[in-house]
């Protein structure tokens, strides 16, 4: 196994601009009296480390082998990763054995398409107690191999970090404009920078974390 055939993805979560709109409020399409400036298209969503979000999502693929980022783009923020890893692995599924992704991607399904349609590894990690029928009692057994464990666990310092540093560079601790297609286009500007000074820096030998001077000027 060469890790230039790994790659993580992931989908990180930018609050909107504005103010929250309630979910129940936003589901029922009321806007309080006295609430302005509010993200309409924004979606919720939750997740273990950040709790519930109002915002709009951020989709990334790294390698392994180089730290680059793969791609940086825009995905509502309810909507569901592992379907858009599906969608964006398509174009690479020729130069990639292994595909990481936390738990919203430990799905049979998804687990045996990628093998049967791909011929790519999906790695990810299962719910416990969920291993009643064979095909999740054989998906457990290959999750539960060393050297697929050790890819697992490397996504932790390859996509998220590297989700980490467009966050630090851009100041995406909220998103910079409203609706979907503003963050669409400017989500897709930020990745191509990274990507365009990773490049440069990849090729004098520099490091691709320690490119915010450049990015910034």
């Amino acid at each position: 196994m060469s890790k230039d055939r790994v790659v993580s993805a992931d989908k990180m979560m930018n609050k909107a601009k504005g103010p929250v709109w309630h979910k129940k409020q936003k589901d029922q399409g009321i806007i309080p009296k006295g609430l302005r400036g509010i993200d309409k298209e924004a979606t919720w969503c939750k997740s273990k480390a950040a709790g519930w979000v109002y915002g709009h999502g951020s989709f990334s693929m790294t390698s392994h082998q180089h730290p680059v980022l793969g791609c940086f783009l825009w995905m509502q923020n309810s909507a569901n990763e592992a379907k858009r890893m599906w969608l964006e692995t398509f174009h690479i599924k020729d130069h990639v054995d292994y595909i990481a992704m936390d738990s919203k991607a430990d799905d049979a399904s998804l687990f045996r398409e990628f093998k049967r349609q791909r011929q790519v590894n999906l790695i990810t990690s299962c719910r416990a107690n969920m291993d009643k029928t064979t095909p999740r009692k054989k998906m457990i057994a290959f999750m539960s191999k060393p050297e697929h464990k050790k890819i697992y666990r490397e996504r932790a310092c390859k996509v998220e970090p590297m989700q980490g540093l467009v966050k630090d560079i851009f100041e995406l601790d909220r998103c910079w404009m409203r609706g979907d297609d503003n963050n669409r286009w400017l989500l897709a500007a930020m990745g191509l920078t990274i990507q365009m000074h990773q490049l440069q820096a990849f090729k004098q030998g520099r490091s691709t974390w320690n490119i915010k001077e450049q990015v910034l000027g």
